[in-house]
């Protein structure tokens, strides 16, 4: 895992200009789902911008926390897409995303137990040994808790890749809204996870309600998440970071732009750290 610099999440928006232009990206996030059926345009496209690229695979369907059997044709999908576009890594969610065969297209968030690390980390392990290959596993938005949770979320989220010995993508984004809508600490929640396990960075926008944040994906990153990123960038070093947007989707030169900004705000914080 050799990928450096700063990334962008690859949407459709973006294919034309992307290449038509090669921006100075140093690699793009690909949304898994959207590429596991074989052929077709969507396909067609990746491809196109690999030969240019490096790429990392994202995915939403993973469901790692969940009581059912894990989806083995979804996992050999992945794997049969991972050997075709060759990406850096995989990712996909801390979280569950259905039961009893519904998939409630929602990340929802799990309990934080140590029952919970272990059959999660079991489950971890199982999908490395299908794919080959250790995953990195994202903390997500959530605007409930559980009444029985003797763990931190950032205790859970360390646990479970310790356990697995998987890595993790710390979104930082995510961090914000969670310490907004529960109330704790976001620098706890930086110290409190291994330097040594981080492999990725997200960065977004969200939904400021003022009693409520939401992880929205449609709204340029804001001023105190950036202020948290460099927090992370002094603690971690420079980790790759991409900045995610999933609705409202602008044009490309706003979001290298704003990629810029992320670029400027590490090179600020690792000076200040050195």
């Amino acid at each position: 895992m050799s990928l450096t610099g700063f990334g962008l999440g690859l949407r459709p928006d973006h294919y034309a200009d992307i290449l038509a232009t090669h921006p100075a990206v140093d690699w793009f996030e690909a949304l898994t789902e959207n590429y596991l059926v074989p052929g077709g345009k969507p396909l067609a496209w990746l491809t196109r911008v690999r030969e240019h690229y490096p790429l990392v695979l994202h995915g939403v369907s993973l469901s790692i926390g969940s009581t059912a059997p894990l989806d083995r044709d979804y996992l050999q999908a992945v794997k049969a897409l991972a050997a075709r576009v060759e990406p850096e890594w995989i990712s996909d969610h801390l979280c569950w995303t259905g039961a009893h065969g519904l998939n409630l297209h929602d990340l929802l968030p799990l309990p934080y137990t140590e029952e919970a690390v272990a059959h999660v980390a079991a489950r971890v392990r199982e999908v490395q040994d299908v794919l080959g290959r250790q995953i990195l596993l994202e903390n997500v938005s959530s605007y409930a808790e559980f009444a029985h949770a003797p763990l931190t979320e950032w205790q859970f989220l360390s646990a479970v890749a310790e356990a697995a010995d998987c890595l993790i993508l710390l979104d930082i984004n995510n961090i914000h809204v969670g310490a907004r809508n529960h109330g704790y600490d976001p620098l706890e929640y930086l110290d409190g996870v291994p330097a040594a396990r981080i492999r990725q960075h997200h960065l977004a926008g969200h939904l400021d309600l003022g009693e409520l944040v939401i992880d929205t994906h449609d709204h340029p990153v804001a001023d105190p998440v950036w202020a948290l990123y460099a927090e992370a960038v002094r603690r971690y070093g420079p980790v790759p970071a991409m900045i995610e947007r999933d609705d409202r989707i602008p044009p490309l030169a706003e979001l290298l732009a704003e990629l810029d900004h992320a670029r400027a705000i590490a090179r600020h914080a690792l000076a200040e750290a050195a």
